[in-house]
């Protein structure tokens, strides 16, 4: 017996900063066949408003520190107004959206990292043993569109603050398990690009000897080094493909169109 279709796909801020991008990115995905889970970061909101109130953003390798305000922050932001704000705007297309925090339903259980060189403060990291699959595979055959924000927890009552792109990752390799999974990171390139400044130098597909040969060159770095690599670790643990690409090209997979960069295991 076949597996059913699940889409995961994860969104940032050019996405939940834009609300005509926004509009049109929620339009076709619900359009999607099959089920879907979304997973969002929290764009720029996060930052005004800490700013509003007077409270530093400290960011290392784009990853937030996240001390007891920004934390108070992060989870009115992403768990309050953005993702609600997201989930009706599904409602509004007829997607029975439901939204949810690790801690909703204890779908996804993190760990705070802990102290090497850099105090990351209250962030999560998430292991194997992090997504409880078959309720949130429940909670689908219910009828339900998970809309998961960054936020964790870790069992002990303490939220915490956690990447989008890797819980993104976590869920399509444990639901991998029970649907035939696709990854889709969807921001503001077309893709994995040749020249960053060139629109035009989209690559079309990386295999693991083509992404070594990127990073040598340094075409891959910086913030794209750990979105491919927990493209390829999702890989390697049974997710069926993962596409990066531009949140208004989604509607081409409706149409049984590729679009992106698609991330694959052959050699």
């Amino acid at each position: 017996m076949s597996k059913q279709q699940l889409h995961i796909i994860k969104i940032g801020g050019n996405v939940i900063d834009n609300s005509e991008n926004l509009y049109h990115f929620l339009k076709d995905f619900t359009a999607l066949d099959g089920y879907k889970i979304l997973v969002h970061g929290g764009g720029k909101v996060a930052t005004q408003l800490s700013e509003t109130l007077g409270i530093e953003s400290k960011l290392v390798d784009g990853r937030r520190i996240t001390d007891i305000e920004t934390l108070r922050v992060v989870t009115m932001v992403y768990g309050g107004l953005i993702n609600k704000n997201i989930v009706a705007q599904l409602q509004r297309f007829g997607n029975n959206a439901i939204g949810l925090t690790g801690a909703d339903g204890n779908f996804i259980r993190a760990k705070k990292r802990p102290v090497k060189t850099i105090d990351y403060g209250f962030v999560g990291d998430i292991d194997e043993q992090s997504i409880d699959p078959k309720s949130i595979g429940r909670l689908m055959d219910a009828g339900f569109t998970p809309v998961f924000c960054a936020i964790t927890h870790d069992g002990e009552g303490q939220l915490l603050n956690t990447n989008a792109d890797t819980i993104a990752s976590a869920l399509a390799v444990a639901l991998a398990k029970l649907y035939e999974t696709t990854l889709i990171y969807c921001f503001e390139k077309k893709g994995v690009l040749q020249d960053i400044n060139d629109e035009e130098s989209l690559i079309r597909e990386i295999d693991p000897e083509r992404y070594e040969e990127l990073k040598k060159q340094q075409i891959i770095h910086s913030g794209m080094l750990p979105k491919l690599d927990n493209a390829f670790t999702a890989i390697n643990c049974g997710v069926k493909a993962v596409i990066i690409g531009h949140s208004g090209d989604l509607g081409q997979l409706k149409q049984k169109q590729s679009f992106g960069t698609r991330l694959t295991n052959k050699k």
